[in-house]
């Protein structure tokens, strides 16, 4: 009896050291194109070091990152990237007297943060372009709309700190155009767990929005690779 006990926990524990390279090999491996590993967006530099691959030297790249950043979510908490330890995240932009389109793409996000709801690896933030109205106390209100758990943060911040982190960090449009009108791009964008940008998708498109479900799945399990790498 107690031998039979000690196999099952034997099986158990390679069933799960396994996993992670099994999923990796089957999202690489065996997948379609969409599941070739993802690029890097933004600009990049050549590093001082480098690897080989086939005999073959070939230099490392420096891969734009963002900076971290210090803003407020609807239970007036402050978040950083102390939040997103080792985590993925899908940022956005949006505001909430916009009139249509934010309502779509909210309503779309919430649908990913439902089917991410108990994936612990994977967070959601979308942030306001303007937080003289969305104040804390007002996203909780919107957010109230929506499915919404502790997965999703709804950021806002001086516009100085959201628009900088819009442009030089997102690498996407933000800017007040009058009193009721704001210029921002309606795009998901995927933060990798080292802060890279590895995609942009429009928040409208369900074409895009297959295309960002799956690609999460293609992070997941480039994290998963790591773990395994390192417990050999």
């Amino acid at each position: 009896m107690r031998k039979g006990y000690i196999l099952k926990k034997i099986i158990i524990l390679v069933l799960i050291l396994a996993l992670p390279g099994f999923l990796y090999y089957l999202l690489t491996a065996k997948g379609k194109n969409r599941y070739k590993p993802l690029p890097f967006y933004g600009p990049k530099e050549v590093a001082k070091t480098g690897h080989k691959f086939h005999g073959t030297y070939i230099p490392d790249s420096i891969y734009h990152k963002l900076s971290d950043f210090t803003l407020l979510d609807q239970d007036g908490k402050q978040v950083s990237f102390k939040n997103f330890d080792k985590k993925i995240f899908i940022a956005s932009f949006f505001y909430s007297n916009c009139p249509s389109v934010c309502n779509t793409v909210n309503k779309n996000i919430s649908e990913l943060v439902y089917a991410y709801r108990k994936n612990p690896m994977i967070y959601f933030t979308s942030i306001t372009v303007d937080p003289q109205r969305d104040t804390p106390q007002a996203l909780k209100k919107y957010s109230a709309k929506f499915e919404v758990n502790k997965k999703w943060l709804f950021l806002s911040g001086d516009t100085s700190t959201t628009y900088n982190l819009a442009r030089k960090g997102f690498l996407v449009n933000a800017v007040q155009a009058d009193k009721d009108n704001f210029i921002y791009s309606d795009k998901l964008i995927l933060i990798d767990a080292e802060k890279r940008i590895r995609g942009y998708y429009s928040g409208t498109s369900a074409a895009d929005l297959t295309k960002l479900n799956d690609e999460i799945k293609v992070l997941i399990a480039e994290e998963l690779r790591k773990v395994d790498k390192a417990l050999y």
